[in-house]
């Protein structure tokens, strides 16, 4: 058995809730969900981390607008704070370079990155989870057990199969998900509607299309104007008595919920 398993539950004991971004496919806007609710977190006054474990296309460096700078070592690697969050990604390794991972290497890859980032005390670290249903999806859930799952989703029918899989997946897996999120909405689809309601997975927000969102990314003051921010710090309102603030001891933060 590899000794760094028992080094991630480490790393993670004083992070009291876990929520991880997903979808089972890339490009539906989940690595945008995962940072802005991250920093919308750490507007309310929550400790908030930001973890992006997709290994061969990070992207929430480029939301935040944050360079490839290497992360300090102390027993350990220590996320950067960034707009109030602590940031971690396998860009602070390998900057701008191509990492064409297959195989065991994957795995190697993300369990590593688990295990070396000490995290510390904090209300709640936001996973942007890999794309699709390969081993870096697998081996992150299996990780990170007590992750909670928010799944996005969009309109398109193609996107709409993908997601049923997905959640379908984690079920038969008994990952807890704590809701479904319809993006690039150009008001509201009917389909991701009734895909929520015959899984029976709730449906906590919807976030609309927006033309200026892609101007506004990597510049957080602007990205923060947009309609879409403004509907994600309504879906963190939603999840307030869900992902509550850490009192007392990292011990006690690990042991809540």
């Amino acid at each position: 058995m590899d000794p760094r398993g028992s080094v991630v539950d480490r790393r993670l004991e004083g992070v009291r809730r876990i929520i991880a971004v997903g979808g089972g496919k890339g490009g539906i806007g989940k690595s945008l969900l995962a940072s802005t609710l991250a920093l919308t977190l750490a507007e309310e006054g929550r400790r908030a981390g930001l973890l992006d474990l997709d290994l061969t296309g990070p992207s929430d460096h480029v939301v935040l607008g944050i360079d490839a700078c290497p992360p300090r070592e102390d027993f350990g690697v220590e996320p950067r704070l960034v707009h109030g969050i602590r940031f971690m990604s396998i860009v602070a390794f390998v900057g701008s370079r191509p990492t064409p991972l297959r195989g065991v290497d994957v795995s190697n890859a993300l369990l590593e990155l688990l295990a070396i980032t000490r995290w510390g005390t904090l209300d709640v670290l936001v996973v942007d989870m890999p794309p699709g249903l390969g081993d870096a999806m697998l081996d992150a859930v299996r990780r990170i057990p007590r992750a909670e799952h928010l799944v996005v989703a969009t309109g398109s029918r193609v996107v709409l199969e993908t997601v049923r899989k997905h959640l379908q997946l984690l079920r038969r897996i008994e990952a807890p998900v704590v809701g479904l999120v319809e993006n690039m909405s150009r008001g509201g689809s009917a389909a991701v509607r009734a895909l929520a309601d015959e899984l029976e997975v709730p449906l906590l927000g919807v976030l609309p299309f927006d033309a200026e969102l892609e101007e506004a990314t990597g510049d957080v003051a602007r990205l923060s104007r947009t309609s879409v921010v403004g509907a994600v710090r309504d879906l963190a309102r939603g999840l307030h008595g869900r992902i509550r603030r850490v009192r007392g001891s990292a011990g006690s933060a690990a042991s809540g919920s």
